[in-house]
């Protein structure tokens, strides 16, 4: 439905040229979005992948280690779609403190995504300091990813007290120009209680919260990445998922130009209905694959396990470095040795068998300070994240 713009303009005076601001209505939209029959089968479909999703990380022996490997997927692709050239594999030798080359800058900003998804799942969580999915975490999601790196000085955690704009050299010749910097209280303050709203179905609003978000833009950068994170955690506190294992960076990623195109149709024709098509539709995908996923990783894991067991009386110190390795696909025998408790030569010979069996490779082609990665299992991951 063309409902026309979902907002009106603000207009200034900015740099001594006009500037005409977009201020969002508030959500829901009005009139009510359309859910014919056809739309109606298109959020089922979505809810179901979601819950086969949700019964297959709740068959997991360790949910912690595909959520770890997750988490860090995401932050790459949704860090990729901002410009970033940053791989998987980058970011897990960073995470071991080894150099990260030339492009240290853009593994920082992945880094720093990683910390600002754990640092808002924890607060959700946590007992005693935990708080609601609201303004507040936002701000202290955005604080962890602009924390240091490229970003460091446009005010982590801080909603913007300057105008920012989308495209062109200035506001003036922007291809979009979010509220003016007055508006965002009000904005974000209407946004939280859109959020908080107990009648609106999860899917729907996380679809129309992430519309929403980009439009207000808060924050003077990282809206991008912070308006990604605001998906995966709106389905998690409203129970689509008991562990976030839905990210939608792959699939935005792929259908780059039709994602922007579809924010600005909202903004300017209001048809929240053909943007809720492509996001349910980017939901079930998404985790279709990562059911996929999961299986093909349990399936890797289940026969790698199998031949460690026939290597007989090594079998057993393997088994305990396989563990470890399961959970951090980038290593050193260093790590493996602190983290079982076996000694050094112990664990180096049980890497050396892992080697021989093909399972793991090393990466540096170094005599000391070795690094290794179990292959198979990183390239699953990897999948739909090289640059």
């Amino acid at each position: 439905m063309k409902r026309g713009p979902t907002g009106r303009f603000e207009v200034g005076v900015l740099g001594g040229e006009e500037v005409s601001a977009f201020i969002p209505d508030s959500l829901p939209p009005t009139p009510s979005l359309e859910l014919p029959p056809k739309r109606q089968r298109l959020l089922e479909r979505a809810q179901l992948a979601c819950g086969r999703l949700d019964g297959v990380s709740a068959l997991l022996p360790d949910p912690s280690l595909f959520l770890y490997a997750y988490i860090r997927r995401e932050a790459v692709l949704s860090s990729q779609i901002e410009g970033t050239q940053s791989s998987l594999s980058d970011l897990l030798m960073f995470e071991l403190e080894e150099s990260a080359g030339a492009l240290f800058d853009d593994v920082v900003e992945v880094s720093n995504y990683v910390a600002a998804m754990e640092h808002g799942l924890h607060r959700m969580h946590d007992a005693v300091g935990g708080i609601p999915l609201s303004n507040r975490l936002m701000r202290e999601v955005h604080a962890k990813l602009l924390a240091r790196g490229r970003g460091f000085d446009k005010q982590p955690g801080d909603f913007r007290t300057s105008q920012n704009w989308i495209g062109g050299s200035r506001p003036g010749n922007a291809r979009f120009v979010p509220p003016p910097a007055h508006q965002i209280m009000h904005c974000m303050g209407e946004l939280e209680r859109f959020i908080h709203d107990p009648d609106i179905p999860a899917l729907l609003k996380a679809a129309l919260a992430h519309v929403q978000f980009e439009t207000i833009h808060p924050f003077l950068d990282g809206n991008g990445r912070t308006g990604r994170l605001l998906i995966a955690l709106i389905l998690h506190q409203e129970g689509v998922l008991r562990q976030p294992l839905l990210y939608l960076s792959l699939y935005l990623k792929e259908h780059r130009d039709e994602y922007y195109r579809l924010l600005d149709v909202v903004r300017h024709e209001g048809d929240w209905e053909e943007w809720l098509d492509f996001f349910l539709k980017g939901v079930e995908q998404t985790a279709n694959s990562a059911v996929e996923t999961a299986h093909r990783l349990l399936a890797l894991f289940a026969n790698d396990e199998h031949r460690i067991r026939e290597l007989g009386r090594m079998s057993g110190s393997v088994q305990r470095a396989f563990v470890v390795i399961r959970r951090r696909p980038v290593f050193t025998i260093d790590m493996v040795a602190k983290t079982t408790g076996l000694t050094f030569p112990t664990a180096s010979r049980s890497i050396e068998s892992l080697q021989a069996l093909n399972v793991v490779r090393e990466l540096t082609g170094n005599r000391r300070n070795r690094v290794f990665v179990y292959d198979t299992y990183l390239s699953i991951l990897n999948e739909g994240t090289q640059v």
